[in-house]
């Protein structure tokens, strides 16, 4: 015999309606979750930088900069992380992009197998750093383009293409 049916009662009445709020609550969009975790693969500010990214017919250059002069202290932060993801691209280790815009984005795949075809350089600059694909392979200029329009489109007010 059940003494307490109130109780149950009211535990199912919360769980419903908890259900119903959760449910409620709007989904986040892929720019939200790229740039609500970027601080998961880069270690500078996203809200005081910008990614710039620049088709070329040899490949692209995509470029980290600070938004405002008065953020000089992201510059190394950024400095940093590009010249490991370009030694990184360079072997063909594309795991950081993959891991926050997700494995299957447009032209990762190709440019994890080919990473003898594709150049890439690290430089340096006053208000950050960029990174430079270069590639005579078309299959990989589209690849390297398919990928930035990718970056894109889910880093969204985070970059800009030029």
């Amino acid at each position: 015999m059940d003494h307490h049916p109130r109780i149950k009662v009211a535990l199912v009445a919360a769980g419903v309606c908890i259900f119903s709020w959760m449910s409620l609550a709007p989904a986040q969009t892929q720019q939200e979750h790229v740039h609500n975790s970027a601080h998961t693969v880069m270690p500078f500010d996203m809200s005081k930088t910008i990614h710039i990214f620049r088709m070329t017919e040899k490949g692209g250059v995509q470029r980290v900069v600070i938004r405002d002069p008065s953020a000089k202290a992201q510059v190394p932060l950024i400095q940093q992380h590009l010249k490991h993801e370009a030694e990184r691209f360079q072997n063909g280790d594309y795991s950081d992009p993959g891991s926050l815009h997700g494995s299957d984005m447009p032209g990762l795949a190709d440019l994890q197998t080919a990473k003898s075809q594709v150049a890439v350089s690290y430089a340096a600059r006053p208000d950050g750093a960029e990174i430079k694909f270069v590639t005579e392979d078309r299959r990989l200029l589209t690849a390297i383009h398919r990928w930035f329009g990718a970056q894109l489109s889910e880093h969204g007010a985070d970059a800009k293409a030029e």
